[in-house]
């Protein structure tokens, strides 16, 4: 078991002001482990604008980027898709790489084009304020894996 000082330096005060969801990230980050998506919801203070029903549904790898031909690349199991890319080939993509969950980063808004395709095809979308990066930092130190 890493010692407390270890524990403390895993994430600052800034990133997760919040003492549960701190706490939670915290051991999170030492088990690597898998988050319910209602978990990254609340890290993350982002809004779900497509499948609230689904939020105990789980994710262990996260991919971030805003090219969708390497979305399409990817053979992953179990994958949050980062993107700051908000239209329709976004969605289109990640059906056809079998992805159903979506976090749009940098105040990105999905359109009620896009919320009704992924309704249809059973998709979560999240939008977050944050950065790519700083989203990504704070999932990663959650314990979620990168798929490389």
């Amino acid at each position: 078991m890493p010692d407390q000082q270890l524990i403390e330096n895993l994430i600052p005060e800034e990133l997760c002001p919040d003492s549960v969801i701190k706490q939670l990230t915290r051991e999170s980050a030492l088990n690597n482990r898998r988050m319910k998506l209602r978990e990254v919801v609340e890290l993350l203070n982002a809004k779900v604008v497509s499948g609230e029903d689904q939020l105990n549904a789980e994710v262990e790898f996260a991919f971030a980027s805003d090219l969708m031909s390497d979305v399409l690349t990817l053979e992953t199991d179990n994958l949050l898709l980062l993107t700051g890319l908000a239209n329709l080939q976004t969605i289109r993509t990640a059906e056809m790489s079998d992805i159903n969950k979506i976090i749009f980063v940098r105040r990105k808004k999905a359109t009620d084009e896009m919320i009704k395709l992924a309704a249809d095809n059973d998709m979560i979308l999240i939008e977050c304020d944050y950065s790519m990066f700083k989203t990504s930092g704070m999932l990663f130190g959650s314990g979620l894996k990168p798929v490389y």
